[in-house]
């Protein structure tokens, strides 16, 4: 008995039909656009390893929200970068800090826009690490419990500034409770925390440092970012997170940890967020400004496989150029 062979390119034959049966579709709802924040006013500098990609002054930033507010885009991530840095990571939690003007003038402006502000001190840090310093001048550490505060204090911040999500990444044991009460305890239970509760130590991070200039005055941050190697810590931190107190987890970077996404998903039901990261947008950029690939279609492949493993929200330098085409 024979039977017909099984025509799966019956339903690719047109960009019709292929539409009908596609099982993972891009939104511009699933869509972050993240942005550096600089002090100042007209300043739109062009961060060189980042193609497409800006640091903007305040009046900038609002301009820019009101774009991707029209855009569709429901979010910004805002990321700080301060005039002066000192030990302490003092700017981070100023009232009048460039995040926290920057909140507000965006809230303001553009009121239907949800602002999401990450909470880390690397930006604001002299040394250029996510936390506070210890031990003997050719010894020093991060100090993990004193760090807390610090990150407590900035989140706090965030919030009064009107911030309705607060991100932090900084990979400190214990911050994501930290965090909770403070905020609860000053009013502020209705914020939301997005944990970056898997963020590797990767290589991938290099333009965002150069864009923040947060790269570290010495050594690196593999003592309190995750291994690259490791694959079942991730769920540990995940689900250490959410026992602490969060609304949503994220893994970062994206592409090359999309097996810890598919885990996640697989393993909570809460909203789960992605970072694709500045070397990973960057290396698209690059080869197709050579000539090498597509660079749109290979843009939205990449975003395309990171909802396809599971993300609800997928941050990225890439939101507006996306949301333009969908």
């Amino acid at each position: 008995m024979s039977f017909p062979i099984t025509r799966l390119r019956r339903l690719r034959r047109n960009e019709t039909l292929r539409g009908m049966v596609r099982e993972t579709r891009l939104d511009r709802q699933d869509l972050v656009q993240a942005l550096f924040v600089v002090e100042g006013s007209g300043r739109r500098e062009p961060v060189a390893s980042m193609p497409g990609v800006h640091r903007l002054s305040v009046d900038q930033v609002v301009l820019e929200a009101k774009k991707i507010a029209d855009l569709g885009i429901p979010a910004v991530i805002l990321f700080g970068v301060p005039a002066e840095k000192d030990a302490r990571g003092s700017g981070a939690d100023r009232e009048d800090g460039i995040v926290q003007r920057a909140t507000r003038a965006i809230v303001a402006a553009v009121p239907s826009l949800c602002v999401v502000t990450d909470v880390c001190l690397c930006e604001y840090t002299s040394h250029g690490h996510c936390g506070l310093l210890s031990g003997p001048a050719d010894a020093r550490e991060v100090d993990n419990d004193p760090s807390l505060e610090r990150l407590a204090s900035t989140a706090v911040s965030h919030a009064r500034a009107g911030a309705s999500i607060v991100a932090p990444s900084d990979m400190m044991d214990g911050r994501v409770g930290a965090i909770r009460r403070a905020l609860d305890a000053n009013g502020f239970e209705q914020v939301s925390i997005l944990a970056y509760a898997a963020k590797y130590a990767s290589a991938f991070y290099g333009p965002f440092r150069d864009a923040a200039e947060s790269t570290p005055e010495f050594g690196d941050r593999r003592g309190y970012q995750m291994d690259p190697a490791n694959r079942r810590e991730a769920l540990r931190e995940m689900r250490l997170d959410l026992e602490e107190g969060a609304d949503m987890l994220m893994v970062k970077p994206a592409l090359a940890y999309l097996d810890i996404l598919a885990d996640a998903r697989r393993t909570f039901d809460v909203p789960l967020a992605a970072y694709h990261v500045s070397g990973e947008y960057a290396m698209i950029k690059a080869a197709a400004e050579r000539g090498w690939i597509d660079g749109d279609r290979a843009m939205e492949e990449s975003l395309v496989s990171i909802k396809r493993a599971g993300a609800d929200l997928i941050l990225t330098y890439a939101a507006m150029e996306l949301a333009e085409r969908l």
